[in-house]
Formats: structure tokens, C-alpha cells, sequence
């Protein structure tokens, strides 16, 4: 299997687009504030927008078909015909398989598990006077940590896709035809090899 720029060109900028979406939604985090109700004694929390959760869930699906499609090409590292055993690329191929999905899972996780708070809004918070109310909101940080870890598992799909390929082929193929024998030396030469 050769490397195609095609396949590289599309996880590239699904990878980016993720990033970016990751970093608008670090940036947009819903706050909010403790606001009295005119009607009675409580109060309540006013949230502004709800645009990181979209940001997040975004993010969330184009890291998901950036990963299948690595892995659907690859074929998983599992299926599909081995690698060329004894090669320093195959033990590459399996570090950065293990290395884009555990920097792929802890970026999904974040993102699933920043929009889910962060599209938790708290309603009715206690009667005026309490001490230390204050508005449910996202921390700091875990679209932060989304966005750093999607860079690494572009990393590691671009290492592995690579490192792939080359342990599927065993390094550099030479084509048939350029080694400059004719067709009935190269069905002696194919032969040859069969004995």
C-alpha cells in the first residue's frame, strides 16, 4: 500500500477544523450569573450562549471520520493481509496505532464530556441570603486539553498511516518493468523464485 495525499490531505484538515473547533469552544464556554427572581425570594442562573457545546459535538464528529477513515484504510492494523514481519517500520506502525488511538480517545472523551457540562445549566439555585451560591459552569481547561490532544492524535494517524504503508510493503518496492527485463526473463526470474 503506497501513501496517498489524498487520504493525508483529508485527515490533516479534519484533524485541523477539530482543533480549531476546539480551541472556539474553549474560548466560548458558557458562564453564568446568580440573578434574583422579580417574583419572589430565589434565585437563579442566567446563562449566555450555548455555541461551545456545538463547537465541542462538532469537533467530536470530524475526529470520529478522521479516525475511521485512517483505520477503515489501514484496515485496523488487525485485518486484511500482516505486515512484513522483522521490520523496524511494522514495530512503528504498532506504536503509533496504540499512540493515535489513546490520544484520539482522551480527545474524544474531553469533548463529550465538556459539552455535557457545558450544556448543563442549573436553574433555580436558593432563597436570597444564602452563602455562596454560585452557577454550574464548565472548568477551565478541558476544551484546552481536547484541542492539544486532537494535534497529537494528528500526529499519531499521520505516523501510522505512514509507518503502515511502509511495513505493508515492506519499504520501497522496485515495479517489474523498470529493472529493465523483458517479459520472458521476468517469467524465468518469477519462477525461479516459486523453486
Amino acid at each position: 500500500m503506497a501513501v496517498s495525499v489524498s487520504v493525508l490531505a483529508v485527515v490533516t484538515s479534519l484533524h485541523l477544523v477539530a482543533f480549531v473547533l476546539a480551541v472556539g469552544a474553549e474560548r466560548r464556554r458558557s458562564t453564568g450569573k446568580v440573578q434574583p427572581d422579580e417574583y419572589d425570594e430565589r434565585t437563579f442562573c442566567v446563562y449566555d450562549s450555548d455555541v461551545s457545546t456545538v463547537y465541542g459535538l462538532t469537533a467530536f464528529g470530524l475526529l470520529l471520520i478522521s479516525q475511521f477513515l485512517v483505520n477503515c484504510i489501514t484496515k485496523c492494523l488487525c485485518f486484511g493481509r500482516g505486515l512484513m514481519s522483522g521490520r523496524s517500520s511494522t514495530a512503528c506502525a504498532i506504536f503509533f496505532f496504540v499512540f493515535s488511538w489513546a490520544s484520539f480517545l482522551g480527545a474524544e472523551a474531553c469533548l463529550v464530556a465538556g459539552s455535557a457540562r457545558n450544556a448543563y445549566h442549573t436553574k433555580y439555585r436558593g432563597y436570597f441570603g444564602a452563602q455562596d451560591l454560585s452557577c454550574a459552569t464548565l472548568r477551565k481547561g478541558v476544551f484546552g486539553a481536547a484541542a492539544a490532544l486532537t494535534l497529537l492524535s494528528l500526529l499519531g494517524s499521520i505516523m501510522y498511516y505512514w509507518a503502515h504503508a511502509r511495513a505493508d510493503t515492506g519499504g520501497w518496492q522496485k515495479h517489474q518493468n523498470e529493472g529493465g527485463l523483458h517479459p520472458h526473463e521476468q517469467q524465468m526470474s518469477s519462477e525461479f523464485q516459486k523453486i
